[in-house]
């Protein structure tokens, strides 16, 4: 079997976010594997430890720096990897085209992918390419078996969580919880060098966005400062709670 983890590269949480010509600043910041994807790289390779005889395939779509991303999977253990380099900016939907047809020419069983892209914050991806593919699909998954051609997992709802079943193919999305990523080994950082990347133009996928990024900005709030006279301080515990109350609105 044919397991596709798909891979995208975004900023560090730790980095500070800038913008500049109507863009987030990425050229001089330090750039990641999306955290929820790192769990779909994860699951796939805990996968075939457990018995499934499956061809791991990372699979990104974006710039050259991408690749920085796809060599980190490469070193967790993932077989091979496919970049299909472009410097457009695709929203979920366009990016699901890629995804399925690359699965469908691959004749790939399972895609994990991370449940909410950390540069979007979007839900959209698993679900687009689960119906593009016309695939059963799971959410938010926080335990996954395989038996042969079926996965039993469990994953949160708005009750708490629920279990199921379904037969392959199937699109899986990951989320905290699921497993704890490994670290890339230096035998494993090596062992990449050699294995293949094959390079893919976006144009052959006749892909066009349906959404198009007109700008980009940083949310900043201002601060009202005040300061309560503690000279009295029943009054001032007063008008504390008189403030919380009626211009914070933190307090009933």
């Amino acid at each position: 079997m044919r397991i596709f983890t798909l891979i995208r590269q975004v900023l560090d949480a730790e980095e500070t976010v800038r913008v500049q010509n109507n863009a987030v600043a990425l050229a001089s910041s330090k750039l990641v594997m999306d955290t929820m994807d790192e769990y779909g790289v994860e699951e796939a390779l805990r996968l075939r430890e457990q018995g499934a005889e499956a061809e791991i395939i990372a699979i990104g779509v974006g710039p050259a720096r991408l690749q920085d991303a796809l060599r980190t999977a490469l070193a967790m253990g993932v077989d091979r990897a496919i970049h299909v380099e472009t410097d457009l900016a695709l929203d979920a939907l366009a990016l699901s085209k890629v995804v399925a047809t690359l699965a469908s020419e691959e004749s790939a069983d399972l895609i994990l992918t991370g449940g909410q892209q950390a540069d979007w914050d979007s839900h959209a991806l698993g679900a687009a390419t689960a119906e593009r593919l016309n695939w059963p699909q799971a959410t938010w998954t926080t335990a996954l078996a395989l038996s042969g051609r079926t996965l039993t997992g469990r994953h949160d709802v708005d009750e708490g969580s629920e279990t199921f079943t379904l037969d392959l193919p199937a699109v899986i999305t990951t989320q905290q919880g699921l497993n704890e990523p490994r670290y890339p080994t230096l035998p494993g950082i090596m062992k990449a060098k050699k294995k293949e990347t094959r390079k893919e133009t976006l144009d052959r996928f006749d892909v066009v966005p349906t959404v198009s990024f007109e700008r980009a900005e940083i949310q900043t709030k201002s601060r009202k400062l005040r300061i309560l006279d503690g000279k009295d301080p029943q009054a001032a515990a007063a008008e504390l709670i008189n403030l919380l109350r009626n211009e914070a609105r933190v307090i009933a």
